[in-house]
């Protein structure tokens, strides 16, 4: 098995960033992220709610990020590193974190609604919810630092999809990070409560993804469909959900980073059970 892309997502919902390379932090892939577009009532503004965002693409540089949408002026907005910090969630049902403003009416402008961007100023804020370890930290990622989806598992997705009638879906409508090849469908399925050796790192395998209707945005449109949701119900209906994907957790502490590139070969650690040293 091998790594054969690498993506990220610097604004949360934005459109990705393909890479050859990409540097590992505790919290999940550098610059993965840690910007996220907030409402009014400090609660971030996804695709679930705004396909608009698949046009928005985020660079990061040092110090800032490089904005630009189709109909928009870029804008280079700085890292917000002083003033005042202000409360948002994730979603209207999780706690709340501290973030600083960055932007108001660039975003505002673009949404056509009240949205701020607000930066992370501080990932270690954040603790991953069911995590095997207190010490696991995460961005302004759903729940988990790093998302790893099997080739071979949406091959299997597009056969059903054929099957039906429908067309075939790209990768990029589950918003994976890591995208691995060469293993069987669904060998992901098996690596739950496991490590993976991938480079010179190593990730727990903390629990499947369960999917929302974001993975029937074209996300290079913005269009919509039923698909992949209708045949997901069908075939990979599971006490979590409609399951595609598996999350992880870098084995890294504060401070610690690591890299990981295209061609990395990934291998499931025979002993590697959580709660194992």
């Amino acid at each position: 098995m091998r790594i054969s892309s690498l993506h990220t997502y610097p604004v949360k919902g934005c459109h990705r960033l393909d890479h050859d390379e990409a540097v590992v932090e505790p919290w999940g892939l550098a610059a993965d992220r840690r910007w996220m577009i907030v409402d009014a009532d400090g609660v971030g503004i996804t695709q679930r709610e705004t396909a608009t965002l698949t046009q928005l693409t985020a660079r990061p540089h040092p110090g800032g990020l490089h904005l630009s949408a189709p109909g928009m002026p870029d804008i280079d907005v700085p890292e917000p590193t002083d003033g005042p910090k202000i409360q948002v969630r994730i979603f209207r049902s999780k706690p709340h974190l501290p973030a600083r403003v960055a932007d108001t009416g660039w975003v505002a402008t673009f949404l056509g609604r009240d949205a701020r961007l607000v930066w992370q100023s501080d990932p270690t804020t954040r603790t991953v919810a069911g995590s095997a370890q207190p010490g696991d930290r995460v961005s302004l990622a759903d729940g988990y630092p790093v998302l790893l989806a099997n080739t071979a598992s949406l091959d299997a997705v597009n056969d059903w999809l054929l099957e039906t009638g429908d067309d075939p879906i790209p990768i990029h409508r589950f918003r994976p990070n890591l995208v691995i090849d060469g293993a069987p469908p669904w060998a992901e399925d098996d690596w739950i409560g496991h490590r993976l050796h991938i480079g010179d790192l190593t990730f727990r395998v903390a629990k499947p993804c369960g999917r929302c209707r974001v993975t029937t945005i074209d996300q290079e449109t913005g269009e919509t469909g039923r698909q992949p949701l209708h045949v997901l119900g069908r075939h990979r209906r599971f006490g979590d959900g409609l399951l595609f994907a598996v999350n992880l957790i870098p084995d890294l502490t504060a401070g610690q980073t690591g890299h990981l590139h295209v061609g990395d070969q990934v291998t499931v650690q025979s002993d590697g059970a959580l709660g194992e040293s």
